[in-house]
């Protein structure tokens, strides 16, 4: 039997930075989410200082939940179009910013996972 990765739906992207207390909280409360949830979900954390583009894009937004799996090599892949190569930028559907809004996110679960 062959494992695949995490669903699509159920991989998600934070892009922070380094040394932002909100940045912190919202990945400690996306783990307890995580934890309580009991769903598979994996998180990438991509410090947005890391590339002038993603600085740029975000600059004083972060922390951003989006869902998606984003490549750090100048490609992404987004929950509704894995494979598709794009510039550096936010993968799939922007979930919440600043705080983590688990309504927000237990509705894109709900229509994902349903």
């Amino acid at each position: 039997m062959t494992q695949q990765g995490p669903h699509p739906s159920s991989h998600f992207t934070l892009y922070s930075r380094s040394y932002c207390h909100l940045c912190e909280d919202m990945l400690a409360a996306l783990r307890a989410f995580m934890a309580r949830s009991g769903l598979p979900l994996h998180v990438d954390v991509v410090d947005v200082d890391t590339d002038p583009q993603l600085t740029d894009i975000f600059d004083e937004l972060v922390p951003v939940l989006y869902a998606g799996v984003a490549r750090l090599d100048g490609a992404e892949q987004s929950a509704g179009a894995a494979g598709e190569a794009a510039e550096v930028g936010p993968a799939g559907q922007e979930i919440c910013h600043y705080f983590l809004d688990e309504a927000a996110l237990q509705r894109y679960l709900a229509q994902h996972h349903g």
